[in-house]
């Protein structure tokens, strides 16, 4: 790897102040990193002690990861850091301390990245005056490809949109506008991909295609990075899982493995009943409850198993003699799991 590797510096005044309850973001934040070594081969996308604020607003603290090919999802609440990590692999941002590498090289003001990156912002990135396949075919002359046209075509047709390609972008739907996006991305066949919420707005169908297609892509060998706060769709697409939440790593690694430190996690349960007394009296003993309240008007539970009371509180209802008439998880918002993951 060769190119000018000159440390960033921090800012001359960090921040002061940050999030309430966190500690002092001085020492958090600004850490002495080193510039990676040009004689060790670098990943795909390498993120080293990496912070991110604004004033006095961090956006994200002390960050490090490597990936390499295969499809990761980046996964946490609104709000959590993930766009903002986004733009700093996508050069778009300057890191506030750290460093971040990306297809060999500083991310940060360095045009050639992006003859290796397709990126697919979470915002409106499209032109509505213009059709499918102009837009692709746009992305295609900047990139300075030698046939533009047949560019577009390909990337037109990997993400589904053929029979849409010469309606103005203006008249395609949000999910269609989605695909639009992405064709735009591939059309250089980047070997990276970074992809903010690429799902929203796409139906059932659209969203199991595009599944298909990164599956496909990650298959050949690609680095796809993609965030969600939605579980459902790291879990049937994701590889790797990076957990950020309030501008931190909680969690990295294998999805199965932090799955299951999620459902581990304990919980709580809001039930409504004929006799909420006698209800809780019974369900003190079972092996899967390690707390019971009554409430006005409803019986809080909380359980080390999702699974086994789920199961259980039927059987220890009708063999109490007590109807149920509600049973709902008051705890399962993805932000608690994520503060949840935070907190171990």
């Amino acid at each position: 790897m060769t190119g000018d590797m000159t440390p960033i510096p921090a800012p001359a005044t960090p921040p002061t102040q940050g999030v309430p309850g966190w500690p002092t973001p001085p020492k958090l934040l600004v850490t002495s990193a080193p510039p990676p070594d040009p004689s060790t081969p670098l990943a795909p996308i390498e993120v080293r002690n990496v912070s991110r604020w604004y004033g006095n607003v961090v956006a994200v603290n002390d960050v490090s990861f490597s990936l390499g090919a295969g499809v990761t999802g980046l996964l946490g609440p609104n709000g959590a850091g993930k766009s903002t990590l986004l733009h700093l692999m996508s050069g778009f941002l300057r890191p506030s301390a750290g460093w971040v590498y990306v297809g060999g090289g500083p991310a940060w003001r360095r045009p050639e990245l992006y003859r290796q990156v397709g990126l697919v912002p979470e915002r409106e990135a499209v032109y509505s005056f213009l059709t499918g396949f102009e837009f692709a075919r746009f992305n295609a002359r900047l990139q300075g490809l030698p046939d533009p046209d047949g560019a577009a075509s390909r990337a037109i047709e990997m993400v589904g949109l053929e029979d849409a390609q010469h309606r103005q972008i203006g008249t395609y739907s949000k999910g269609m506008r989605q695909r639009a996006k992405v064709a735009g991305a591939l059309v250089h066949d980047p070997p990276v991909l970074l992809l903010d919420e690429p799902f929203n707005g796409m139906d059932p169908r659209q969203r199991l295609s595009m599944m298909e297609l990164l599956r496909r892509m990650a298959d050949e060998g690609r680095t796809i990075l993609f965030s969600s706060h939605i579980l459902e769709e790291v879990e049937r697409l994701a590889q790797q899982v990076l957990v950020v939440v309030a501008g931190r790593l909680a969690a990295s690694g294998d999805f199965r493995a932090i799955r299951k430190l999620m459902i581990d996690r304990p919980h709580e349960f809001t039930v409504r009943s004929s006799d909420d007394r006698r209800l809780a009296t019974a369900l003190i003993g079972h092996p899967a409850v390690f707390g019971v309240e009554l409430q006005s008007g409803a019986l809080v539970v909380r359980s080390s198993d999702f699974a086994a009371f789920a199961a259980a509180i039927a059987t220890v209802a009708r063999s109490s003699g007590v109807s149920l008439f509600e049973l709902l998880p008051t705890d399962e918002s993805l932000e608690s799991v994520f503060a949840y993951l935070v907190e171990r």
